[in-house]
């Protein structure tokens, strides 16, 4: 069925995503595809370097806790964690602390012709900031 391999799609991506494999990633989308996010919205070249710092300053990794899916659509679940190492412009001003964080995040995919061309995200910013901050 098609919502089964829109899943399998959308989980191909959260292995490269947490692998930070641009090559696998950039297959995964349509080069038009349109990526919203907390820091605001763009391309694949746009949120590159967004998610660079995410895994090098902010240590990000996603794991499903729930998928589904139904016609274009997939949404999941995930628990996100991280520890907060390196520079992530979302946290400027703030000096890198090693903490680490541990929050819900939901992600909205919108597939067409096995390419991801629409990406939301969500997550608790603010209860990233207040677990990464020192007390």
């Amino acid at each position: 069925m098609e919502t089964e391999a829109n899943k399998d799609i959308v989980r191909a991506y959260v292995e490269a995503f947490n692998r930070f494999d641009m090559v696998a990633l950039r297959d995964l989308f349509t080069a038009d595809a349109r990526i919203y996010g907390v820091l605001g919205y763009g391309g694949l070249d746009d949120v590159e370097p967004i998610w660079h710092e995410l895994h090098d300053g902010m240590n990000i990794n996603l794991e499903i806790l729930e998928i589904a899916a139904e016609g274009q659509n997939v949404v999941v679940r995930y628990r996100e964690t991280g520890r907060y190492s390196g520079f992530f412009r979302g946290l400027v001003g703030h000096d890198p602390t090693g903490k680490s964080y541990d929050v819900t995040a939901m992600e909205w995919f919108v597939i067409e012709n096995g390419k991801i061309t629409t990406r939301w995200g969500a997550r608790d910013s603010a209860a990233i900031l207040r677990q990464v901050m020192h007390h």
